[in-house]
């Protein structure tokens, strides 16, 4: 197994994915084309319960980012916790040679009223090596029985949509849109990440 020496927001899921990935190109969130919501910072849910949120993720659609083209399908996110202010994030995915990577960090609790927001971090990253920052990290929509969420940053550069079940059907991925959307972020820009019963290739989310 190779180590990535990259980042990946997903607390990623949780985070991602956390990381939780998409492969493609580096296009950025943009907001919503109606409505005030892209234009504020996005917010986190009123309540996370972290011990419900711990666990295996699967990204099941991302925002592309720089430090995660590699990876090609299979992203998941293992997170398990460490105290209460702290989770371990371990992130893996298939490359598009094959390989497994994976990538060990660490998430802060940043806001202890919701613990919906969070600082990622991961050691040897530039930038990202220290544990204490700035919230990047923000669960804006976590579903009753906690089977996906949304997570992205505070101007909605990152997004991920995680899931519990790899398996996502096309009725699935329209709630996910228009939740999405919702959440101030233009469909277009998110892409699917293939997994296994999920999407089979990497396509905006618009279209799905």
């Amino acid at each position: 197994m190779k180590t990535r020496s990259t980042i990946f927001r997903g607390f990623a899921l949780a985070a991602a994915t956390v990381g939780l990935l998409a492969a493609g190109g580096t296009a950025q969130a943009a907001p919503a084309p109606s409505g005030s919501a892209g234009f504020e910072p996005l917010t986190p849910v009123p309540s996370l319960d972290v011990a419900r949120y711990l666990g295996t993720w699967n990204q099941v659609a991302a925002v592309p980012q720089p430090f995660n083209l590699e990876c090609a399908r299979d992203t998941q996110a293992i997170y398990s916790l460490i105290d209460p202010m702290n989770i371990r994030v371990e992130n893996t995915c298939t490359t598009w040679s094959g390989e497994q990577n994976r990538i060990i960090g660490n998430a802060r609790v940043n806001d202890t009223a919701t613990n919906a927001q969070l600082h990622v971090s991961f050691p040897g990253v530039p930038t990202q090596e220290n544990p204490e920052g700035a919230t990047n990290y923000i669960v804006a929509y976590i579903a009753d029985d906690y089977s996906w969420a949304l997570v992205g940053d505070p101007l909605r550069t990152s997004g991920f949509i995680l899931s519990r079940s790899p398996e996502v059907s096309p009725d699935k991925f329209r709630e996910i849109r228009s939740v999405v959307e919702s959440k101030g972020y233009n469909s277009t820009f998110v892409l699917t990440s293939p997994t296994p019963g999920g999407a089979t290739g990497i396509q905006p989310l618009s279209t799905v």
